[in-house]
């Protein structure tokens, strides 16, 4: 089975990510900012489960995923040490924009359920260097389609 048929099987993927003392406050609580970027580790980890990456999308198809909007409800403290899992999966894709969301839970452990910490959501959108929209190249939206609506 391949990457992106296990991608297609599960719905979503797994990135798992330990978290650091420089990611937490002095209440030992994971910083909310943190969040976004453990968002952007599940996505790149998504779109590399595909069989694609950001850096030859920019470098070869002249186009880059640009942020629009972000979206994020927390549930419960992450804390150094704890191992947590962002669950990421392709909530849409239309034209050039394209939308991500993502479960964060902490892993569960011998003391402790697995527990959701954090539901969220990004929106991008397609842009060339010049940060002009354009369409998403046809390689990656012929997959997003076929990850949103699989032929059985």
């Amino acid at each position: 089975m391949t990457s992106l048929e296990k991608l297609l099987a599960r719905g979503y993927l797994e990135s798992r990510i330990r978290v650091r003392y420089a990611e937490t406050d002095q209440m030992g609580v994971v910083y909310h900012a943190n969040y976004l970027i453990w968002f952007e580790v599940g996505r790149v980890d998504y779109i590399r489960e595909m069989g694609l990456d950001y850096r030859t999308m920019e470098q070869e198809e002249n186009s880059m995923i640009a942020v629009i909007e972000v979206s994020a409800r927390y549930k419960a403290p992450a804390r150094y040490d704890d191992e947590i899992i962002v669950r990421t999966s392709l909530a849409g894709a239309r034209g050039p924009v394209v939308r991500f969301r993502y479960s964060v839970v902490r892993a569960a452990s011998e003391k402790a359920d697995e527990l959701l910490l954090c539901e969220g959501e990004t929106t991008h959108i397609v842009v060339d260097r010049n940060m002009k929209k354009r369409e998403m190249p046809e390689k990656y939206s012929k997959l997003f389609r076929e990850i949103l609506h699989p032929t059985s």
